[in-house]
């Protein structure tokens, strides 16, 4: 034991630790001259952008759309160019009208007699989408806005003798809600048997059929296809397209078309229906189908 103490260098528990650092640092030094560094795989960032990505994240997509409903002038005119073939239209068909059955005109309720942008607006950054939520409490608010010309259009049919039939998907647990909110901005026929609610399938060709046997419908309108044939359910996005040319005399005489670019049945076409897809995949479904530009600058 002698000999071999002789020869030893005790280290102590503090030196051994700043020689320890010290040969660390020099290490991370030399890793990161010689440009090598470690970092996750592809497939573990695309993992964490994935689990990262939120509905808040997805609905700051709402923005441009919303804002387009809420400013310009251009979304204004539409609805009126809307209105005003709907009352031309409706003048023509009065004129050649035989029938003795009596004349109605059929519309959607949200997006194409009222204005809901207020309630998308709530949605930009929050972690949440649409849901009964709070859209039912926005429907028992009762704060939606008359869209730009509707309530004049409906009004001008009233006068001519047109009963309007509002076939909404707003379910019943609305019904008090809605016809506050139609009644409060002047809108006509807002009563049991004119507002027409969902009860059970969101297929609104029931209830067109129960106003079609006993009046005569001079047109449609709606911001939704579903909202004017069943054609159009639960179909891709090319098979809407079809279905689309399919109609293409409809469009602007019987059937017309309001403008809405926040939700719609064409956004479920975009996920092949998968409506409960994660933000992130509905985000990467919504900018697949974009037809980019291909230009390397």
């Amino acid at each position: 034991m002698g000999k071999r103490q002789k020869y030893q260098n005790p280290i102590d528990g503090d030196t051994m630790m700043r020689k320890y650092a010290y040969g660390l640092r020099l290490l991370l030094a030399l890793v990161m001259a010689s440009g090598i560094f470690v970092t996750a795989t592809p497939m573990q960032m695309e993992a964490k952008e994935t689990q990262a990505y939120t509905t808040q994240d997805l609905n700051e997509q709402l923005v441009m759309a919303t804002l387009w409903m809420q400013t310009s002038a251009e979304f204004r005119a539409l609805c009126y160019q809307a209105f005003n073939l709907a009352r031309m239209n409706l003048d023509a068909f009065l004129d050649s009208h035989k029938s003795a059955k009596p004349v109605a005109v059929i519309v959607d309720a949200d997006e194409t007699v009222i204005d809901n942008s207020a309630y998308e607006a709530f949605l930009i950054g929050q972690n949440f989408g649409y849901s009964s939520k709070t859209w039912n409490p926005w429907m028992q608010a009762a704060q939606a806005t008359a869209m730009p010309g509707a309530l004049e259009f409906l009004k001008y049919a009233e006068s001519r003798n047109v009963e309007i039939f509002y076939v909404t998907n707003r379910k019943m647990v609305g019904y008090e809600g809605t016809e506050k909110n139609l009644k409060a901005l002047g809108f006509p026929n807002v009563d049991p048997k004119h507002l027409l609610l969902r009860t059970g399938s969101s297929d609104k060709q029931e209830r067109r059929n129960m106003v079609e046997k006993d009046y005569e419908v001079a047109l449609l309108m709606g911001d939704n296809h579903n909202d004017f044939h069943s054609a159009f359910r639960n179909k891709s996005v090319a098979e809407r397209f079809a279905e689309t040319d399919r109609f293409k005399d409809s469009w602007g005489t019987k059937f017309i078309v309001l403008p809405n670019p926040t939700y719609g049945d064409w956004e479920g076409s975009v996920y092949e229906g998968n409506w409960g897809a994660s933000a992130a995949e509905k985000d990467q479904m919504r900018k697949g189908l974009l037809k980019r530009w291909n230009y390397q600058p």
